[in-house]
């Protein structure tokens, strides 16, 4: 949920090549810095899709074999919902490890794991209204009234929506930079939410939900600590012989 990954190289004015150099400037044409390093990013969300890819084709080939369990509602529920979680943290973490490391190119490689996040959430959604409630609005609002973690899931589902829906570059164009940074933290409520939704349907063994909630701490908490080591502007009063 970033803007696109294209990075366009300076337009600098260029000197006409001596006729011995001519096939040695055309053939290093298109291979400057700045277009290694976007043929490299390609690559790597061209990789960042198979690999999230690998887990729905491992759970329809299981599907497929009969191999998801005595039980294999609750083999998809728990399967898609631990890879929304894992791509949702993932994609949190991208932020404070480029702070960290300053490769700020990892912000380019953040649409991909955020959008298989949401498509994992949406068929986490899909197995519980198909499989639970075969799509019956009355269970399902029963379910919302008498069930707190159905509702944590459902709203964490619906703060991800808006996020997946404007993470395309025409959306960041159309809102604004400012505007879409605002609207994307919700990806911390979405993920708090989730955490919460996680640690309440499993009611007994939290060590797992508890894990994510100690990452989501630390991943807000190293979020919080960079602004506030940014500087700020004072605003100083100019010298007596500046103000004539």
């Amino acid at each position: 949920m970033v803007p696109g990954n294209k990075i366009e190289p300076l337009d600098l004015p260029v000197a006409a090549a001596p006729a011995g150099l001519a096939g040695r400037t055309s053939h290093r044409r298109g291979h400057t810095p700045a277009e290694r390093l976007q043929h490299r990013l390609e690559l790597a969300n061209q990789w960042l899709i198979l690999l999230g890819l690998l887990p729905l084709a491992v759970l329809a080939w299981r599907y497929a074999g009969r191999g998801l369990g005595p039980n294999p509602v609750e083999t998809l529920a728990g399967a898609t919902g631990q890879w929304a979680l894992r791509l949702l943290w993932l994609t949190l973490a991208v932020t404070p490890l480029r702070q960290l490391t300053g490769w700020h190119w990892l912000v380019r490689l953040r649409r991909v794991p955020a959008l298989f996040g949401f498509l994992y959430a949406c068929l986490h959604a899909l197995v519980y209204l198909l499989f639970d409630h075969e799509f019956e609005l009355a269970g399902i609002w029963n379910d919302l009234r008498q069930r707190p973690f159905v509702l944590a899931g459902f709203a964490s589902f619906l703060c991800l929506a808006p996020l997946a829906a404007t993470s395309t570059d025409a959306m960041i164009k159309r809102l604004g930079g400012r505007k879409w940074r605002h609207l994307h933290r919700l990806a911390y409520v979405a993920a708090a939410l989730a955490a919460l939704h996680f640690l309440l349907l499993v009611k007994r063994d939290i060590g797992e939900p508890a894990v994510y909630i100690l990452l989501l701490a630390l991943l807000y908490g190293a979020r919080l600590r960079k602004r506030a080591a940014r500087p700020r502007l004072v605003l100083v009063a100019p010298p007596p012989e500046q103000r004539r």
